[in-house]
């Protein structure tokens, strides 16, 4: 595409300026496109979006973000409605797929070629679910009446969950009737790794009374740092191994840690407000919510009358990051510099007015209200799907090329910009002006008049 073409408020077609591509915008901020090398997108903001990435095998689908989304990844793809509702497919090395339809939390099922990782549920009157939640296998029948989870090894039976549960496993075994009574005992055991070495997994022994009242746990029996644990809250908590030493004086307001592994210690009296630490490798302290500052040999992070002023700071060479925030989000900055080679990146954000952002190669842009970007910074899909609608003054530089490009109001003011040329249009385009280094020339209503050749250079 040689330059822009405009044919009113309807339609604006122009080239991307932080890289290479093209793309199309119509009916102000209501229907957008863009095409470049491996990617690919068009939107109907805020109804309906499409992206794809042709060098990943990737694409999405976003309806009304985040109400309802599809993603695909080369064979496996995902339906979800706002997280409670998904229609999934996983692609095998075998080349088959699972399906897999989840109503979040009522109905459960997946079939796959496995008949061994097929399963059904509907919650809470009878089901199995496998590979779930963070668990291997879940049965239930008329939850909470009875439930039973699996772990790896460790299967958990509940009745009248959560009141009684029986546990067992390898060389373990648990009851409890919560929250009177508990305990629970498991013996040391062993597991071979990857390279066939035995790895010794420690033991323990839990018990408590009257939860979350009384405790005393004996963890990693038969390892080199086993731990003693035992807790009457809120009257005192301790906690002792070869490693670190944990005591605590109503708590959680009055509190010791000496980190005998990190050779640090840490007081809190009363906690949060009045914390102390201080070791080889980290100092600070705190009075909320005056002021507090922390320190280490790679990182410091301070706040002063808090949420009013909190920053962070890392230096871990070759990269040096500091960021500042003002009210929680109302106002924030980040700098990042590479030491090596002296390139930095900047990002800056004041709710709900404006984003700015500089990259590592000096391309920049700019967004005039930004009522979710400041909150979800680098979120592509709020990008794409609300942007538009509310983006009334836009600002780009491309750092490599020189390129240059600023719209106002969905392109009733625009300006593109290159070393080369030089493309105005006003009113969507029904007053344009374009500069080359031959020519220059107007349009208007889409007529041109007072073309203009420059003499060549003698």
């Amino acid at each position: 595409m040689a330059s822009a073409a405009a044919s009113g408020p309807l339609y604006h077609e122009y080239r991307l300026t932080l890289r290479e591509g093209e793309r199309t915008e119509a009916l102000g901020p209501f229907w957008g496109s863009e095409r470049s090398g491996t990617h690919a997108q068009w939107a109907i903001p805020p109804l309906l979006s499409w992206h794809t990435e042709y060098d990943t095998d990737f694409e999405e689908y976003d309806f009304l973000y985040p109400l309802l989304s599809y993603n695909r990844t080369g064979k496996e793809s995902r339906w979800q409605l706002f997280q409670l509702i998904s229609f999934g497919g996983s692609g095998r090395q075998d080349g088959t797929t699972a399906d897999r339809v989840t109503i979040f939390p009522f109905y459960w099922r997946q079939r796959s070629p496995n008949p061994e990782e097929n399963y059904t549920a509907f919650f809470p009157i009878y089901g199995q679910i496998k590979n779930r939640l963070l668990r291997d296998e879940i049965e239930f029948l008329l939850f909470p009446l009875y439930g039973k989870t699996r772990k790896r090894d460790v299967v958990t039976e509940n009745y009248l969950f959560p009141f009684f549960h029986l546990r067992h496993g390898e060389k373990l075994d648990g009851w409890q009737f919560w929250p009177l009574i508990g305990h629970e005992k498991k013996d040391v055991t062993t597991r071979k790794d990857g390279f066939g070495d035995e790895t010794i997994i420690g033991g323990h022994e839990k018990s408590f009374a009257l939860w979350p009242l009384y405790h005393h746990n004996r963890l990693g029996i038969g390892t080199t740092n086993a731990q003693t644990q035992h807790a009457l809250l809120p009257l005192f908590i301790t906690q002792r191994s070869a490693l670190r030493e944990y005591q605590s004086v109503l708590w959680p307001f009055f509190y010791r840690i000496n980190d005998h592994e990190k050779k640090s210690v840490e007081y809190g009296a009363p906690w949060p407000f009045i914390v102390s630490t201080s070791s080889e490798n980290k100092n600070g302290a705190r009075f909320w919510p005056f002021y507090g500052k922390t320190h280490t040999a790679s990182q410091t992070n301070e706040f002063l009358l808090w949420p009013l002023y909190r920053s962070s700071s890392v230096q871990a060479p070759p990269l040096e990051r500091e960021n500042r925030r003002y009210l929680l989000f109302l106002y924030q900055d980040t700098h990042e510099r590479n030491t090596a080679t002296g390139a930095t990146r900047e990002r800056h954000a004041l709710w709900p007015l404006f984003t700015h952002r500089r990259e590592l190669d000096g391309s920049e842009r700019t967004q005039i209200i930004a009522p979710f970007e400041p909150l979800l910074l680098g979120n592509t899909a709020v990008e794409r799907n609300w942007s538009p609608l509310w983006s009334i003054w836009r600002t780009e530089k491309n750092g490599k090329t020189g390129a240059t490009s600023q719209s106002f109001l969905w392109n009733l003011y625009r300006q593109d910009e290159t070393p080369e040329s030089k493309n105005c249009s006003l009113l969507f385009g029904l007053l344009q002006y374009q500069q080359t280094k031959e020519s220059s020339r107007w349009r208007l209503f889409f007529i041109p008049f007072g073309a203009e050749t420059k003499p060549a250079n003698p």
